[in-house]
């Protein structure tokens, strides 16, 4: 009955047609996904409108969800069966932090797609500090050094300084303490006894849910956050803030968003977590192809409500390769959003590993761990196996083109060199303890943190 559903669908179009020439005999083909209000959630809702879940055999709803932590419990419990997800969130999850379960990804979702904003009146406080080019405009990438001394003058008075960022285990937690540590700043440490991550912090970093950053900045509960699109744009938009740097500009084509099921679901549904996975794969083929020609039509649909429902024209600053810093200051941006290419939909261990270094920089993993533990949870939770599988059907149904994949990778990308990170510190996932002990800021092999202190 469920091929026959999925059949009488295909004829639809000669490309459903195609796909359904291999449907797999789907072991459950009523899903649910879900998703926060963020653009880099795209390939769910292409996939889900342009039918290609339903190509698969597979009838998808998509439910917003309120943070990161519903829509982690929820894929947890079995209410959701996957969802767009923290890259840290299934980490995190199955080594044991925060709330414990073994999550998998068999698909990445999108590089880059973040940045850092600060309000206005932290912008005019800033400026000063940062340098400018012959047309007067400043000149990006903008360094956390000069926030320094705007941070040095609120600790003179006694005052907090405070940023925001979307969760503990959030990419943009990690990036924006990369920037500040690379600046000079401390992001402040985490333990077991203090999971606020602020021990001993010139900046005070505090979980805000990304649409509500621009309110929560204009109301001066944060001076700054860092947060996917569009509420960096949304913020120009407002005229309330600044961006001062994107991730690009941060880490020239970093790892963003996955997509997280349970290691459960995909032993019980291994054709359903083919299928979604083959979906996901088309969506991203078609949001990045002809040189991101779908991209208008993809802010249309991303601007619903359902969806992110913010203004198309401020999806559409990023999502159309420009990016806008001051009001009226914008810049091409052609890989701000990368749903494909570069290889962005396959779950690297080496982008994997690269979150965990993070984890352990700042103390939430407490203790070193040996080269060969991130190379091992790496591997529980990235599954490039299942994508590789998931291309290998779209080639060889015409659906995708044999040389866009990675076929022979062993996991890792090639390291990435200094000059496209910004502290100038290049990154070798096949060696996470020189790399974590090669950044001047953060937790050192046989560091650990005691009663608020670094020691060992």
């Amino acid at each position: 009955m469920k091929t026959l559903r999925a059949m009488m669908l295909a004829t639809t179009s000669l490309l459903a047609t195609a796909a359904s020439a291999e449907l797999l005999d789907l072991e459950k083909d009523e899903l649910t996904f879900g998703f926060i209000k963020l653009t880099d959630m795209a390939p769910l809702a292409v996939a889900y409108e342009l039918g290609y879940f339903e190509d698969e055999g597979l009838f998808v709803t998509l439910n917003a969800q309120a943070n990161w932590k519903v829509l982690l419990d929820g894929v947890i419990s079995g209410q959701l069966d996957g969802a767009h997800m923290l890259a840290g969130q299934p980490l995190a999850a199955t080594i044991g932090y925060g709330t414990e379960a073994h999550i998998i990804t068999p698909f990445s979702m999108d590089l880059n797609g973040n940045a850092i904003t600060v309000s206005n009146e932290i912008w005019d406080e800033m400026k000063p500090s940062v340098p400018l080019m012959d047309d007067g405009r400043p000149q990006h990438p903008i360094s956390a050094s000069a926030l320094a001394p705007v941070v040095e003058d609120y600790k003179d008075r006694g005052e907090p300084f405070n940023m925001g960022m979307v969760f503990p285990v959030s990419t943009h937690n990690y990036e924006i303490r990369y920037w500040l540590a690379a600046g000079g700043l401390e992001p402040g440490y985490y333990s077991p006894q203090d999971i606020s991550g602020q021990i001993a912090a010139d900046v005070l970093l505090s979980v805000t849910p990304p649409p509500q950053m621009p309110a929560t900045m204009e109301a001066g509960t944060i001076f700054g956050y860092a947060v996917g699109e569009p509420w960096n744009q949304q913020a120009v938009f407002k005229n309330i803030g600044v961006p001062v740097i994107t991730d690009y500009d941060m880490w020239k084509n970093n790892p963003e968003k996955v997509f997280g099921i349970t290691d459960a679901f995909a032993k019980e549904n291994p054709n359903t977590t083919l299928a979604l996975t083959k979906a996901l794969i088309r969506a991203a083929i078609w949001l990045d192809e002809n040189d991101n020609a779908n991209r208008p039509e993809a802010v249309e649909m991303l601007a619903r409500s359902e969806y992110v429902g913010a203004d198309a024209d401020v999806i559409a600053n990023s999502m159309t390769g420009f990016f806008e810093f001051e009001k009226g200051d914008v810049r091409p941006a052609p890989d701000f959003n990368v749903f494909f290419r570069y290889n962005a939909t396959y779950p690297f261990y080496s982008d994997a590993i690269w979150y965990l270094t993070q984890m352990r920089r700042w103390g939430q993993i407490p203790d070193t761990k040996p080269d060969e533990w991130y190379f091992e949870t790496a591997e529980k939770v990235y599954r490039p196996d299942i994508y590789l599988q998931a291309a290998r059907m779209l080639v060889d149904e015409g659906l995708a083109d044999e040389a866009d994949f990675p076929w022979d990778s062993d996991g890792f990308k090639a390291p990435t060199p200094a000059g496209d990170i910004i502290d100038g510190i290049g990154y070798d996932g096949r060696t996470p303890n020189a790399y974590i002990d090669s950044l001047p800021i953060g937790l050192k092999s046989g560091q650990t943190i005691v009663d608020s202190e670094i020691q060992g």
